[in-house]
């Protein structure tokens, strides 16, 4: 295939977006978040407008762009009052509501800086984290029982560019973290659509195998790891694409190469152990092992960021457990690429994983129509956060473990055991 230009990859882009990712629908509208930093609009305009051009051409309503300045962050941060945190405008919670409440579109651009907010007082960083949570809930209570379509993707900002490839100049990095976005996202395939459903398909046949096994447990075996993971019943495997209350089937995000479903918040027990930094908050946390002991995380340690780390389980209650478990193989697309991302989007679909916090309400049977009472006992948990992190790796094994104790295997040095 001939070499193409960077605005034909945006443009092929822009259209698996809107037609794999939303898979939107004529007469919806479509919203647009994001946050970047150093010249906002030169950054990450020519894909919006891409994917604006790619919406209007499937029939979309009316297309809306929330514009954010990650920087402004930082600077607040910075030099804002101490008593100050408590506010937070919620005209952009609002207009995300309206449209959700219309049954339109969501797609948010993911490109900040992972070291943000890196040197700064982990406090106050905690309480605008926190207000944050707190004010977009509505949001977030809506995005995991999918009440709407809404995808994620990537953009290669400067300053994550500038993270992921150190050695470049700023220019040839976000040349680089491109191509590496196109070809993850299958965008440098001849049609990437089809490339899309074919891999789709696979993706939900490993989904119905777990699914029919209804393992009642995990266990992970690795350096620095071992850990129990129990299940609930009528928990359900998801992979790559879910079908939203609109009835729009959708895929969430743009790389995927996940099997997920929820744990049960009660039972972990035992030690895990990080394989991946984890960007959170623009804070990287480095290095870290986290303990548990009847579903409750009892201990965190950290190399690098374990305030942040430890102010991220302290949010709330629900922050002390975990609400989704991930199977990736280590030989994944993203994991060969072999190096790091930061940025959750593309780390997770390079390593199993697990989550602090809210359990996506469709991983269980009937969870979209539980209260938050009812999901949590049924084994579902409820907080503010939902923060994977990576503790995949190629020395990895998993057991799947049955209602009466025998054992099968799942995974295999970081790869499939299961052959289908």
């Amino acid at each position: 295939m001939a070499s193409q230009t960077h605005q034909e990859m945006l443009q092929k882009y822009a259209e698996a977006i809107v037609k794999v990712g939303l898979n939107l629908r004529a007469g919806q509208r479509l919203i647009i978040t994001l946050m970047a930093t150093r010249g906002v609009p030169l950054q990450f305009a020519p894909l919006v407008r891409e994917v604006s051009k790619a919406a209007y051409g499937v029939g979309a309503k009316y297309v809306e762009v929330l514009w954010g300045d990650e920087e402004m962050l930082r600077l607040r941060a910075q030099y804002a009052p101490k008593d100050s945190f408590d506010e937070y405008p919620t005209h952009t919670i609002d207009a995300i509501m309206n449209m959700i409440n219309n049954g339109d579109a969501l797609l948010s651009i993911s490109g900040a800086n992972p070291d943000l907010m890196g040197g700064l007082d982990p406090e106050i960083v905690g309480k605008m984290q926190t207000k944050h949570l707190n004010v977009a809930s509505k949001v977030t209570e809506k995005v995991t029982t999918n009440a709407i379509n809404w995808c994620v993707v990537a953009a290669a900002g400067e300053a994550w560019a500038q993270k992921v490839f150190p050695d470049l100049a700023p220019e040839k990095a976000q040349e680089k973290l491109w191509k590496a976005i196109f070809e993850t996202s299958r965008i440098d395939q001849p049609d990437p659509v089809a490339a899309w459903k074919k891999h789709i398909d696979s993706m939900k046949e490993r989904a119905k195998y777990m699914q029919s096994k209804q393992f009642t447990a995990l266990h992970y075996k690795a350096d620095g790891t071992d850990f129990t993971l129990g299940l609930p019943y009528g928990h359900r495997w998801i992979s790559a694409q879910s079908m939203a209350q609109n009835g729009v089937a959708f895929t969430a995000n743009m790389p995927t190469e996940e099997v997920f479903t929820l744990p049960d918040r009660n039972r972990a027990d035992g030690v895990v152990t990080s394989t991946f930094p984890l960007s959170y908050g623009g804070t990287l946390i480095e290095d870290f092992q986290v303990t548990f002991e009847n579903g409750r995380i009892t201990k965190v340690t950290a190399k690098k960021g374990e305030a942040a780390l430890q102010k991220l389980v302290d949010t709330d209650e629900g922050s002390h457990r975990l609400g989704e478990v991930a199977l990736v193989p280590a030989s994944s697309p993203i994991a060969q690429r072999g190096h790091l991302f930061y940025n959750t989007l593309f780390d997770e679909n390079a390593s199993c994983h697990i989550a602090i916090g809210r359990a996506y309400r469709f991983t269980l049977t009937g969870g979209e129509e539980l209260n938050d009472e009812e999901f949590v006992s049924a084994g579902g948990n409820v907080s503010l956060n939902h923060v994977d992190f990576m503790i995949g790796s190629p020395k990895m094994d998993i057991d799947g473990i049955h209602k009466d104790g025998t054992r099968e295997p799942v995974m295999r040095q970081g790869e499939w055991a299961i052959k289908l």
